[in-house]
C-alpha cells in the first residue's frame, strides 16, 4: 500500500447493528470515543446505501469530517465494515481502499470458519443471544490479523 494512507481505525458490526470490534489505532482514549462514534453514524448512511439494491459489497466514501475519512463495505451475510482514514492531500484511490476491505473481510470470514470458535450462547437478553465480541480471548487471532493489515496499510 501507498504510504499516503493511514488507517485510524476499523470496526466491524453485525447484521443487527451489534458491534463485534472497532479497533482504533490511536494512543489517546479519546479517540477510540470518537471513532466509537463514527462507526455508530456510519450504520445511517450504510442502511440508506443499502435500502437501494445491492449489487456490490464496496460502498464508497460514506463521508469525512475534521481529519477523517470514512469508507462502508458490507460482506454478502451483512456484516459491515467501517474503516475509517486520515484525510490527506493525496488522492486515495477506490482500488487501494476495496483492497484493504478484502483483506480484512477475508480476516473476519477466517476468523468465524474455526469450528472450535463459538460465536453466540444462547444465555443472554439481547435477541436471546449472546454475542462473543472480538474482545474475547478466543478472538485474539483475528485482532492479530487486523494489527497486521493495519501495519501494512499504515496505521498503528
Amino acid at each position: 500500500m501507498p504510504p499516503s494512507l493511514k488507517m485510524n481505525a476499523v470496526a466491524f458490526i453485525s447484521p443487527q447493528n451489534h458491534p463485534i470490534m472497532i479497533r482504533t489505532f490511536s494512543e489517546n482514549e479519546e479517540g477510540a470515543i470518537k471513532y466509537h462514534y463514527i462507526a455508530h453514524t456510519s450504520l445511517d448512511i450504510i442502511d440508506e446505501r443499502v435500502g437501494a439494491k445491492l449489487t456490490d459489497c464496496y460502498l464508497g466514501l460514506l463521508y469525512s469530517m475534521e481529519d477523517v475519512a470514512v469508507y462502508g463495505y458490507v460482506t454478502p451475510l451483512k456484516v459491515k465494515i467501517i474503516l475509517a482514514l486520515a484525510l490527506t492531500d493525496a488522492v486515495v484511490k477506490d482500488t487501494e481502499v476495496i483492497t484493504i476491505f478484502k483483506a480484512l473481510h477475508m480476516a473476519y470470514y477466517g476468523a468465524i470458519s474455526n469450528p472450535f470458535l463459538a460465536l453466540e450462547s444462547s444465555t443472554s437478553t439481547i435477541d436471546q443471544r449472546t454475542y462473543i465480541l472480538a474482545g474475547s480471548p478466543k478472538w485474539k487471532g483475528f485482532r492479530r490479523q487486523v494489527d497486521t493489515i493495519s501495519r501494512m496499510v499504515g496505521g498503528g
